[in-house]
């Protein structure tokens, strides 16, 4: 039994009719969906839409049509010697089909727009098949009587007015419900004056088009570099010095017996200070070990979110195998007198070993990301700017054989090693301060951070619908986020109470503990609703949720957690964030640091998604922010 063949390659550029309207913009085919029969196409804006083939137009066909109507006009105006009254009535109908045709759309459009200059308004030529057939029929018929061609243009006429009378009602109906038209400031999508010059040459650029063409404008959004917003390529170069900086910093003034800011700067250790090769052989020790149990055939095989190419990745979705047993071997070597208490007298030559780790991996990274294949590249960070794509990410999804490096260091040896320092701060507290158990701070501290570490690997499934997995590529950016930040910042909590004890009375724990609870299940059903409904979104168990539906096929879901604020889940992460830090006290603003980080994270995530879900959804985006008011914090913002 043959297969069908497909008409329309991958890679191919096409026209593809947008939904709901008779316009026609150049798209790209992605690949082709033999089951269901539709082509997935991708948009100069980067919009993904599925197609059926008769939405689809092949180019040359355009160019085609474009030419064999000039040649149907023609003879018959070489032939109009005559000057018989028909001839005169069939020439200026011709001419009144394509004036009447373009009128539909231009009056589609507001008189500002109409009054703009003509290089920055898209050009737009329809050729209804009905205004064609008339014309071919009218050339056809140009040697029958008279009365008969009278009755031919009165037949045209009409069919002319039936066609913009069809056209203008498309307009206003996808204006009232879609934004179709091209916006000044980003890249959407537009229609395209269908010239044979103009075809011909995107075929000669297309054959020469490298990954470049699929890049995305500059920015950053990720981890780390959402706490400003740098949209130009010397943004990188800031980046790349002030993070790793940073970092150090932060361990420097925790290290203090007095960290406030009136102490800072720091005094700056001898070099010695930050190194320590015993550190650096820990640390490999570290990542080999969750290496291991990473390739072990133990757990899940989860299918990620489809590629632009349709493939399907498969990952190794064991990490609660794998903290479980991180945490029997940290026993068992306790067990045997390894002093854990090394990790707090040497967290900077720790946090630099890591930082030396992350580097290399983001040059090895980089290096091969110049070999791989266009699909294979992160649209962010396909800029052709050496610093800017080594700190995005240059490919999306690098891996040996079936290693998956971005997402092992996203789910293992930072978010685990995160514990294992916790647990190390808890014995140093008691070292130090001479105590037969942890102090009721310390252990919510370490018991929280547990808890959202530990639900993190039971749902790790959930990761691989997140913007760092699906869009993000795998640089300088992420690697150091997972390898440093998490694990040398997010402990800072720990290392502070080490040395700075903070009694908290019932009422203080209880009313802690409350708030972490709360958060921690807003920020799981939350995101729960959100993976499930991403991952199909016909399950008969997500009926109940109610939706509005978009131009680009998908919807937005505006009930459950989502119908009461935009971001629940960010809310639920600040309320955790939150319970972290207050056991701490108000002494000192350092244990507040990571409060203080995560509240500029989302306000520049939350404004970052605003940006691109409007330029995305149009107008289904408008109606979504009416109906779901607050972003955030209900009530309030």
């Amino acid at each position: 039994m043959t297969m069908p063949s497909v008409k329309y390659q991958r890679g191919e550029m096409v026209m593809g009719r947008w939904p709901g309207s008779s316009l026609y913009y150049e798209v790209k085919v992605l690949r082709y969906d033999a089951s269901s029969q539709l082509y997935t196409v991708i948009y100069k804006d980067g919009t993904e839409l599925e197609l059926k083939e008769q939405d689809i137009k092949n180019a040359a066909g355009f160019q085609t049509r474009s030419r064999s109507r000039s040649r149907s006009r023609s003879p018959g105006r070489r032939r109009s010697r005559s000057r018989s009254p028909a001839r005169t009535t069939r020439r200026s109908s011709s001419r009144t089909a394509a004036a009447v045709a373009t009128a539909a759309i231009t009056e589609s459009a507001p008189t500002s727009r109409r009054d703009a200059k003509l290089k920055d308004t898209p050009e737009v030529r329809l050729s209804p098949l009905k205004q064609t057939k008339a014309a071919e029929n009218n050339s056809n018929n140009k040697h029958e009587k008279k009365e008969e061609k009278q009755k031919e243009e009165n037949n045209t006429a009409n069919k002319v007015n039936e066609s913009e009378s069809k056209v203008e009602a498309e307009s206003e109906k996808n204006q009232g419900r879609y934004n179709l038209r091209r916006r000044k400031d980003d890249g959407d999508a537009k229609a395209l004056e269908i010239k044979p010059e103009k075809l011909e040459e995107k075929d000669a650029k297309l054959a020469a088009a490298s990954a470049a063409s699929l890049s995305s404008p500059l920015d950053f959004g990720g981890k780390m570099a959402s706490l400003l917003c740098f949209v130009l390529p010397p943004g990188a170069y800031f980046w790349l010095l002030f993070l790793p900086a940073w970092v150090l910093f932060l361990v420097l003034q925790v290290n203090l017996e007095d960290p406030s800011l009136a102490n800072f700067p720091p005094l700056l250790p001898p070099f010695e200070a930050f190194w320590d090769a015993q550190a650096l052989g820990f640390v490999i020790l570290w990542v080999l070990f969750q290496v291991l149990l990473y390739i072990l055939p133990v757990g899940k095989l989860s299918e990620g979110m489809p590629l632009r190419s349709g493939e399907r990745l498969k990952y190794r979705t064991n990490g609660f195998f794998a903290i479980a047993v991180s945490a029997v071997a940290v026993v068992a070597a306790v067990h045997q007198g390894v002093d854990l208490t090394y990790i707090h007298s040497h967290f900077l030559q720790l946090a630099t070993a890591s930082l030396l780790i992350s580097v290399l991996l983001s040059i090895y990274l980089y290096v091969r990301s110049r070999y791989a294949a266009p699909e294979q590249l992160a649209l962010g960070g396909n800029s052709g700017n050496v610093v800017y794509d080594f700190f995005k990410g240059h490919e999306l999804n690098p891996r040996i054989k079936d290693f998956d490096l971005k997402f092992f260091c996203e789910m293992r040896p930072g978010l685990i090693g995160w514990c294992l320092i916790n647990f190390a701060m808890a014995l140093a507290e008691m070292k130090e301060q001479s105590l037969n158990a942890p102090s009721y701070s310390m252990i919510l501290v370490n018991l929280f951070q547990l808890l959202y570490v530990l639900d993190g690997l039971w749902n790790e499934e959930a990761i691989l619908t997140t913007m760092d997995l699906m869009h993000d590529g795998f640089g300088f950016m992420l690697a150091f986020g997972d390898l440093v930040w998490v694990p040398f910042t997010y402990t800072l909590q720990a290392y502070y109470l080490v040395s700075h004890p903070n009694l908290l009375s019932l009422p203080a724990l209880a009313a802690i503990v409350t708030l972490k609870l709360v958060g921690f299940y807003i920020f799981r059903k939350s995101n729960s609703e959100k993976n499930a409904f991403r991952r199909n979104p016909s399950d008969p168990k997500l009926s109940h949720l109610k939706t509005i539906p978009t131009a680009t096929g998908k919807s937005l879901l505006v009930s459950g957690w989502w119908g009461v604020v935009r971001h629940p889940n960010y809310l639920g992460d600040l309320m955790m964030a939150l319970a972290w830090s207050l056991p701490c006290g108000f002494s000192h603003l350092l244990p507040w640091h990571y409060m203080i980080y995560f509240i500029i994270l989302l306000v520049h995530r939350d404004s970052r998604d605003m940006s691109e879900c409007r330029r995305k959804y149009g107008s289904a985006w408008d109606e979504y922010c009416r109906t779901v008011r607050y972003r955030i914090i209900p009530r309030v913002y």
